[in-house]
């Protein structure tokens, strides 16, 4: 610190405590009014990756079939599945389904339209549409036109006809929709050519606006589930249902993000005050810190508020990262404080708290420096919420170290010295054993730290990226047990949509000129569009195009990662029973498109097949709880064999759905947390070498961090632990963390070398002095993030007790490897007193 700047620091920070605390209080004031404004995020955006063109592509097919966005409810009732008492039950939960505000629709086995129960014609058909409880049904007929249809097997009713599922559909949201794709719009040109001054200012309004409306419609969300379990509470006695869906899975993720960050925040805040209560036995020791630590809490809550900026699954831990950081940046004051005050018992507080800040404040700066480029390296990630909690952590880690040294020193002020504290306890034995360790088995400890290394690596070429969804959750969830149920009886769960376009024109007109020399057809039997209708317009409506229909989705069908399989295809085979058991004929086609009612068209062609018949659209549903499920290769596999097999052109087929958007992300993965290590660990070398002035001190600071980053990676792939959004993020944490200890050791270490040049005395110095506060800090920052280990959310879970881990072996690195490579290395120069 300069001389001016210490000379202003001190004039305002420690001669005037009392402005300086309440400068913090007006703004804390300021920001807590901001609290209320907070919001959560969970959507199924924040699973994916932002700039991906398959998202783009992905919203206009749902812009044109229909939205995937709806609830599913599985009912299994406790008798026959067509009793009366059942069915009335059945209608009446649909009734009240269909009653709320914001649903659209219900469709259950009630309502669909029956060909079968008993056999109708196509005339019978288009006067009146058949259902469950149209008088005359046969109830018999139905349950085996049910089990045996091809629509409804597996989608409406199980294999064995004892569980059903009701399909809620909510009504589509136009201004939603228009905001977010003008901000995609905007986002995407400003990727591709420079905004000007008024589209930019375009884009931030438009983004703030469909910020706004979000959290609105997300808040909605949460009502219209809340509201929808309500009414499955009604029905519980008679039936036992789940409740599945996207909407679903996105109120009850927002549920345990609200959960964490309340029940872990303050569960941490607990267990911090309890460690610092054991640690240093003063009240104003555990006071001090946790002031410290909840006013950082609430800013940075209240800024977050303040910004529209929403907290998601990812960043659900800040709150607890950022109270472990901010303490462990007050521990090394208060030990610093402590080793003043036993050193110069007489010492005024003004002198004490002066050296403490004037001696910490320059390897604490470049602490939180360090600590923020490491979380900085997340913005590499390409991933939104990765990205956003990258700038979290770096603003608050900002944050936390302004008032570790205004609102900390400044409440320290006011209150005076006491007695000195005592210099032996059972951390300064702990220590003191490590070094000893080391200097008796300095070469063991190396062949230790290779050993790890190695195992490590070989660990990391294990790790994958494929990951169950439906294992984010505990098996006691309902988001678990609903989606295992909709897998094994209904079809599966994981949405998965195969696009086959028409062929180029010039595929049309290659077939014109096949069929050229048999003019007598068309002497025989002149076509007219009129007559034709749509099987002569459209390339895929017609007797040819649908055999090849029928081939592919039979062959998606086969496939043993797939379940329920839906396409145009599956309508017309329910329908061939209309035309009397002959062969379907495009004479055939043409009058049954005609005269379908308009119903059933909506629900059994629309969503399957474009407007003018020249787009295909195969919605599958994907086993989600098959532990061999491998997406990257199940995409792949399909559209090899489409192009390969089938002798579609490459343009022609899509693969898009929520699955592909997924796993576009989880294959990000592995290019992400390569790019982000390799830019922690630059950043951070350069770094060490602005702080330490030396390349060869930063080499092997850097050492002990990348064993620690290394190891947790490796540790993940013998696990059979995958990369998902989450732990993507544990390796750089660890790094930003860790490399705090490994700075305040040098520091201390270059320091102490100065007084005899002695190395392994130094060693012993160290150890007995800054190593006390980093051993406080590790075993706090380790405990702390174990408490996430009580989360519902699995990752959350993978999180704390992997971080935590690799915390207690970045304290044994820098608490071993470290000082040992210091010692052979000899960066200082050279060791006067000592020859081993």
């Amino acid at each position: 610190m300069s001389v001016t700047l210490a000379k202003l620091y001190n004039a305002l920070v420690l001669k005037k405590p009392g402005v300086t605390l309440l400068i913090v209080a007006l703004v804390t004031t300021f920001f807590a009014g901001h609290v209320p404004d907070f919001q959560l995020d969970a959507s199924a955006d924040s699973l994916i990756l932002e700039n991906d063109q398959a998202l783009r592509y992905y919203r206009s097919i749902r812009a044109r079939y229909g939205s995937d966005d709806n609830l599913i409810v599985t009912y299994t009732p406790d008798r026959d599945l067509f009793s009366d008492e059942v069915l009335a039950d059945l209608r009446g939960l649909r009734d009240s389904l269909s009653e709320l505000k914001r649903v659209e629709s219900v469709i259950s086995l009630l309502d669909v339209p029956l060909i079968s129960s008993p056999p109708i014609t196509l005339t019978e058909m288009t006067r009146q549409i058949r259902t469950l409880e149209t008088p005359g049904t046969d109830r018999t007929l139905a349950r085996q036109e049910f089990i045996t249809s091809p629509i409804y097997h597996n989608l409406l009713i199980s294999d064995d006809g004892a569980t059903t599922a009701l399909q809620i559909n909510f009504k589509r949201d136009n201004t939603y929709h228009s905001l977010l794709d003008r901000r995609d719009q905007l986002r995407e040109q400003r990727l591709n050519s420079t905004l000007t001054l008024g589209e930019r200012t375009e884009l931030e309004t438009v983004s703030q606006q469909f910020n706004k409306y979000s959290a609105g419609l997300l808040d909605q969300q949460s009502e219209d589930i809340v509201a929808v379990r309500k009414i499955l509470d009604r029905h519980r006695e008679h039936a036992a249902m789940y409740l599945g869906g996207v909407p679903m899975i996105v109120a009850d993720s927002i549920d345990f993000i609200r959960h964490d960050l309340t029940t872990f925040g303050f569960g941490v805040l607990c267990f911090l005050v309890i460690i610092l209560a054991m640690a240093f036995r003063k009240p104003r020791w555990v006071l001090l810190p946790m002031m410290t630590c909840l006013v950082t809490g609430l800013i940075m809550v209240g800024y977050l508020g303040l910004a529209d900026w929403p907290v998601t699954v990812v960043s659900s831990n800040f709150i607890s990262l950022l109270l472990i950081i901010t303490l462990s940046l007050t521990i090394h004051l208060i030990v610093r404080y402590r080793e003043l005050h036993a050193d110069s018992p007489a010492a005024s507080q003004y002198d004490l708290v002066r050296e403490t800040v004037r001696t910490k404040v320059s390897s604490c700066f470049y602490t939180a420096i360090t600590t923020m480029v490491a979380f900085g390296s997340l913005l590499f990630s390409g991933i939104r919420p990765v990205i956003d909690f990258g700038w979290m952590m770096a603003l608050g880690i900002a944050l936390a170290f302004v008032l570790a040294f205004t609102l900390f020193p400044a409440s320290l002020m006011f209150l005076k010295p006491g007695l000195p504290a005592a210099r032996r306890d059972m951390t300064a034995a702990i220590t003191h054993f490590f070094a000893r360790l080391i200097r008796r088995y300095n070469r063991a400890t190396l062949v230790v730290f290779i050993v790890i290394v190695v195992l490590s690596i070989a660990g990391i070429t294990r790790l994958g990226v494929e990951n169950r969804f439906i294992d984010y959750f505990k098996e006691s969830t309902e988001i678990y047990q609903g989606m295992a149920l909709i897998d094994r009886t209904l079809g599966g769960t994981t949405p998965l949509d195969v696009i086959i376009d028409a062929p180029p024109e010039p595929a049309a007109e290659e077939e014109e000129e096949e069929f050229a020399d048999e003019p007598f057809m068309d002497e025989l039997f002149p076509p007219t569009d009129e007559e034709a209708g749509i099987t002569g317009t459209s390339f895929w409506f017609n007797s040819y195009g649908l055999e090849e229909a029928g081939a592919i989705h039979d062959y998606l069908d086969s496939l043993p990662e797939t379940g329920k399989v839906l396409s145009v295809v599956t309508a017309t085979r329910m329908l061939e029973s209309l035309n009397e058991g002959k062969p379907i004929d495009d004479f055939f086609l043409s009058i049954l498109y005609k005269k379908l009612p308009d119903d059933i068209k909506e629900s059994m062609l629309a969503p399957y097949m474009s407007e003018d018949g020249n787009q295909l659209r195969f919605g599958i549903r994907v086993f989600e709880s098959d532990p061999s499920l491998k997406r990257e290769e199940l995409i792949r596999k399909i559209r090899r064999h489409l192009v390969d097999e089938t002798g579609l052109a490459e343009e022609q087929v899509h693969v898009s759905g929520m699955l592909v958007l997924y796993n576009n992300m989880l294959q990000s993965l592995f290019h992400s947390q390569i790019l982000t290590l390799g830019v922690v660990f630059i950043a951070i070398m350069l770094m060490f070498i602005v702080s330490f002035r030396s390349l060869g001190m930063a080499v092997i600071a850097i050492i002990p961090n990348m064993v620690a980053a290394v190891q947790v990676l490796g540790l993940m792939g013998w696990l059979g632990i995958s990369l998902d959004i989450m732990t993507i993020t544990i390796a750089a944490i660890v790094i930003g963390i860790a490399v705090d200890n490994t700075i305040h050791y040098v520091h201390r270490f270059t320091k102490e070398f100065h007084k005899d040049a002695d190395y392994w005395a130094t060693v012993e110095r160290c150890h007995h002095s800054i190593g006390r506060a980093m051993y406080y800090t590790a075993i706090t920052i380790t405990l702390g993030f174990t408490i996430l280990s009580l989360s519902s959310f699995v990752p959350t879970i993978y999180f704390g007790l992997l971080t935590g881990f690799s915390m207690l072996v970045a304290l044994l690195a820098d608490l071993t490897l470290l000082p040992l490579l210091l010692v052979i290395l000899k960066p200082l120069g050279p060791d006067i007193h000592s020859s081993d």
